[in-house]
């Protein structure tokens, strides 16, 4: 007699693959999933409880630091670490089927090239529900461009594909992904405590802020879609237009991109005025000392940088690429700008810093649009509700609601 939903100890397995060393939008997101679901299950008499453990990769040294790792398994996860000698080393198929024989996982779930890749490889699919999170693609030089290619022969493979914007759905499709098997689930965010003023004035002084400037803060890492380059041009278009205005951009990440950036800031004349900060594993406090968020990509799906400044309260100026339309209104939550286009942007930046009732109106319905449309506890109680529908078996569900 399969079980119902009301049935106590209903459990779904899920295992989820993932190669990360930082915490990262997805593994942030991933990591928060793994907590929500137990609490859903403990919170809703009747729910399913889905119990979620973490494969993940560690090249070199097995004792090496790494933070993904301590933060899951800080939110109390299960993490079993799979070893390489070096970069799709095929030792780890085994390795990845003794894991996988001692879940004994209901679903699996994947993220990133590498784990689509190695799922198939490995045989691991057609033996239970495979879905697939895609977060997007980026061609940051030759060897991520094969990896994107390798992405998409894979995932047409998987039971379904999970991604985080109907751009990015339509992308798929056009892939070879069939519509049926694509589902959209957007981002989501914490409303985080804020950082304290004291917390905010320290961190502004730490990055040389002075008395009456103004700070334009951009987060994310540091690679070519994320449009970073535009923003420089963009604030150097900015100096022109209000030649009076003092501000200080603060740039939060890291990545392959960061000599260039930082090269390409001196060629503009910006050195002093724009601080790169690296990675930071607490944003709150930037957030907090900022005055507006710039997200100046070229490509997004449901960015959790946009997300997490307008939860902060930060108004936003942003390029209205990807899932970013479908998270924030041009004029209402936001403002939006065309990609590529530095002059756009620069003026945009100049509106929010020049007027501070569009700036509070910007920041105050952006707040409000993320509590109640973009929560973790939200974006849980649709996962489990999908993951029961691959599973009714288990947990008495019905077809995930598209």
């Amino acid at each position: 007699m399969s079980e119902s939903p009301t049935d106590a100890g209903a459990t779904i397995r899920l295992l989820a693959l993932m190669e990360a060393t930082t915490v990262t939008g997805p593994a942030k997101l991933l990591i928060e999933f793994c907590g929500r679901a137990r609490a859903l299950a403990d919170s809703e008499p009747g729910a399913p409880r889905v119990e979620a453990s973490i494969v993940t990769f560690q090249r070199g040294d097995p004792a090496a630091p790494n933070r993904f790792v301590e933060a899951a398994r800080a939110a109390g996860v299960e993490v079993d670490v799979v070893s390489e000698r070096f970069r799709f080393d095929p030792g780890v198929v085994a390795q990845l089927r003794r894991v996988f024989a001692r879940r004994a996982p209901d679903i699996v779930e994947t993220h990133m090239i590498k784990s689509h890749f190695l799922v198939r490889l490995a045989g691991l699919a057609p033996r239970r529900p495979w879905v697939a999170f895609h977060h997007g693609y980026t061609t940051t030089d030759m060897k991520m461009r094969l990896y994107n290619r390798i992405n998409r022969l894979t995932l047409p493979s998987a039971t379904r594909v999970a991604t985080v914007c109907g751009a990015f759905a339509r992308q798929l499709e056009r892939a070879g992904v069939k519509p049926e098997r694509i589902f959209v689930r957007h981002s989501s965010v914490a409303a985080a405590a804020r950082a304290g003023d004291d917390e905010a004035l320290g961190l502004r002084a730490l990055l040389g802020v002075a008395e009456g400037e103004r700070v334009i803060l951009s987060v994310g890492r540091l690679s070519r879609e994320k449009g970073h380059a535009d923003l420089l041009r963009a604030l150097s278009h900015l100096a022109e237009i209000d030649p009076a205005l003092k501000f200080k951009a603060v740039v939060v990440g890291d990545g392959p991109e960061r000599a260039g950036l930082e090269a390409e800031a001196a060629s503009l004349g910006l050195k002093e005025r724009v601080v790169f900060a690296g990675h930071a594993d607490d944003v709150r406090p930037f957030y907090a000392a900022a005055d507006v968020s710039a997200l100046p990509s070229h490509s997004e799906g449901s960015p959790l940088a946009l997300l997490e400044a307008m939860a902060a309260g930060l108004p936003v100026v942003a390029t209205a690429v990807g899932g970013v339309p479908e998270v924030a209104a041009d004029g209402e939550t936001a403002l939006l700008v065309p990609a590529r286009d530095p002059r756009a942007f620069a003026a945009a930046l100049s509106r929010v810093l020049s007027d501070d009732a569009l700036a509070r109106t910007l920041a105050a319905n952006a707040s409000a649009r993320v509590a109640s449309d973009f929560s973790p506890e939200a974006r849980a109680r649709s996962l489990v509700e999908f993951y029961s529908g691959l599973v009714p078996e288990k947990a008495g569900g019905r077809p995930p609601n598209e």
